[in-house]
């Protein structure tokens, strides 16, 4: 049996931080080790591993221009090798994700307040921008919803649609992916001043959770995977009542077997547990714990699901957390796992 497993520490390059930095997360001495540079790039603050471990991609920030970066992962080493790029005139995405299959790769972009799609090819080289869909509107929020703001793309479980979220517009958006294409299908509005995040989808890929940044909220969705459309069923606060301090909701991620959805906040820095009704729907409380540092801005499983892994961007550290399956509840295992301004952590697939 495996203990031994591979991760991915994207990173702001400032302060110490200089790209992307794998480690090992040692489950028999439950311990992560081994953190290293792998990849010297500027602000690769997002990556996505494709499904056969073979390549990694990451956000990029390039002088005034962004885009997206293609690596080969090195079976191995798990070294980086990049093997293009492609970059457009203004700011860096803050999301990307591939499809099962590979060959198609989108990116938001929180400035531009755009969505993009490429192909790859089998080699895993990026295509020239195949779709840039520029999205509208604003929110009640003056200083974070003055315009347009694409904070995610992902596929939804099916693969024939992408989820986009716009935090600046309160939106959520269905596009159809065709030959690598975009085309809107669907456009549903939320409570307006929420600041819709991330997103994730429940196993059975009928319902789905997503988290908000400026209410701190995880407002939980039905999804019709017929024609893209979500429902609201939903929304319940991440942080305790008589917390009125500054928070922003950021990561959320739901376990494999469905029961259980963990979302973070930055200013309460914590993570919120929360178990999952039978077959997916409403979610119930189970627990708050600590983020163990200072703006927890994500985190995630190992493969295996015993374990959670957070990263703290300004207190500069990871946190390995051991994760109960049957409660859902985290322990604190390792908290003084040092790294630059951390933000996504993504690991090999089993």
């Amino acid at each position: 049996m495996n203990t031994k497993w591979t991760g991915y520490i994207g990173t702001y390059t400032k302060g110490e931080s200089e790209g992307i930095y794998s480690f090992v997360l040692d489950t028999e001495k439950e311990e992560i080790v081994n953190v290293k540079l792998v990849a010297k790039l500027a602000n690769p603050t997002y990556v996505a591993v494709t499904k056969d471990n073979q390549f990694l991609y990451a956000v990029a920030k390039d002088g005034e221009s962004g885009g997206v970066v293609g690596y080969q992962i090195n079976e191995e080493t798990q070294e980086l090798k990049m093997l293009n790029k492609q970059i457009s005139e203004g700011s860096a995405p803050c999301y990307v994700a591939t499809n099962s299959d590979q060959t198609v790769l989108v990116a938001a972009y929180y400035h531009r307040g755009t969505v993009e799609s490429y192909t790859l090819d089998h080699q895993g080289l990026l295509s020239e921008r195949k779709s840039n869909m520029a999205h509208i509107g604003s929110g009640p929020n003056k200083e974070r919803q003055e315009k347009p703001h694409a904070h995610y793309i992902d596929f939804t479980p099916n693969e024939q649609f992408v989820a986009a979220i716009d935090l600046g517009a309160d939106q959520l958006i269905t596009y159809e992916v065709n030959d690598g294409k975009l085309k809107k299908r669907q456009a549903l509005t939320l409570q307006a001043g929420c600041g819709p995040r991330h997103l994730t989808f429940h196993p059975n890929g009928r319902f789905a959770y997503l988290m908000t940044e400026l209410s701190s909220e995880i407002i939980t969705l039905e999804f019709n995977e017929a024609d893209g459309s979500f429902n609201e069923l939903q929304y319940i606060s991440t942080i305790p009542e008589n917390f009125t301090e500054n928070n922003q909701g950021s990561a959320i991620h739901i376990s494999s077997d469905g029961k259980f959805v963990y979302a973070s906040n930055r200013g309460h820095n914590s993570i919120a547990i929360f178990s999952v009704q039978e077959g997916g729907g409403h979610l119930t409380l189970v627990d708050i714990v600590s983020s163990e540092g200072n703006w927890p801005r994500d985190f995630n499983f190992d493969p295996t699901e015993n374990y959670l892994i957070g990263s703290n961007e300004q207190s500069h550290n990871l946190v390995l957390y051991k994760r109960d399956k049957n409660t859902g509840k985290l322990t604190v295992l390792q908290k003084n796992i040092q790294v630059g301004h951390p933000v996504c952590i993504k690991f090999l697939n089993k």
